[in-house]
């Protein structure tokens, strides 16, 4: 299975959901990440939290959706609220499309702990749903079957 993140500036979600995805799947999901409106910089409180969890940042870039026309992904997950509603670009018409609205721990003003907690928080609630596609992935569903099992997934 091919996933593509979609975080509207792909600097901290779909960064943190690629990398998480990459460490927990292995060989058996292919996770990517991109941005309609890409920073061009992944947050550096990403990596710094990535690192933590023993998770590789190598390769990690903020880019843009365009670049993935080639990917074709079997799912397209909207992390965002504003990346859900885009219009995706049309080479993802096959692809599942499903939001899991995550709270960005790059917004959180407080202390640096409040905002370690933000992260660790984050991170955390990704790699359980990684844990759980992971599982989904293996049963070969019909795509329509992928899509409610996948929304289940961003509904927790």
């Amino acid at each position: 299975m091919k996933i593509l993140y979609i975080c509207t500036h792909n600097r901290c979600r779909s960064i943190l959901s690629e990398a998480i995805t990459n460490h927990v799947a292995g060989d058996r999901i292919i996770a990517k990440s991109a941005g309609s409106q890409p920073s061009g910089e992944v947050h550096p409180l990403s990596i710094h939290y990535l690192k933590e969890a023993k998770i590789s940042v190598d390769g990690l870039q903020s880019q843009s959706w365009d670049e993935f026309e080639d990917f074709k992904p079997d799912v397209v997950v909207t992390v965002c609220d504003s990346a859900a509603g885009e219009a995706c670009p049309i080479w993802f018409g096959n692809s599942v499309k499903v939001h899991w609205g995550l709270a960005d721990p790059s917004k959180i003003e407080g202390t640096e702990e409040e905002k370690a907690q933000g992260f660790r928080a984050c991170i955390a609630e990704i790699t359980e749903r990684i844990n759980k596609l992971v599982r989904i992935a293996e049963k070969n569903l019909a795509p329509a079957e992928y899509k409610t099992e996948l929304a289940k997934l961003g509904a927790q």
